[in-house]
């Protein structure tokens, strides 16, 4: 069961930061349960979530309220699943809107289905 973690300082207004860009299983190799979740320290950061030809969550605020560097738990922030099909791509793309330098932590699950 691969496993990504991650937390990143966002600059203002960045655009399109891909935290998943260079992780070995962001193309699955097998179907699998897909669990994500994604934390940010201020309220101006969208996420953009997609898997294959597939757009799992339109740009969306992320859940504020967070630390930064203290990865996510189920317990205080939504929680993202879904089944992707071998040689699906997971893209996670996510911006900063309100000019502000927030960090955004994040958690990613893939699971053979």
């Amino acid at each position: 069961m691969p496993d990504f973690s991650f937390s990143q300082a966002l600059t203002a207004n960045q655009a399109d930061f891909r935290p998943l860009a260079n992780w070995k299983y962001r193309r699955l190799p097998y179907r699998a349960l897909v669990t994500i979740l994604i934390n940010s320290t201020t309220t101006g950061t969208r996420e953009t979530i997609d898997a294959g030809a597939q757009n799992i969550k339109q740009k969306s605020p992320i859940t504020s309220g967070a630390t930064a560097g203290v990865i996510p738990i189920h317990f205080n922030t939504p929680v993202i699943q879904f089944v992707a099909d071998p040689f699906d791509e997971i893209i996670i793309s996510i911006d900063e809107v309100l000019g502000g330098t927030p960090t955004v932590n994040g958690y990613v699950n893939v699971e053979p289905a």
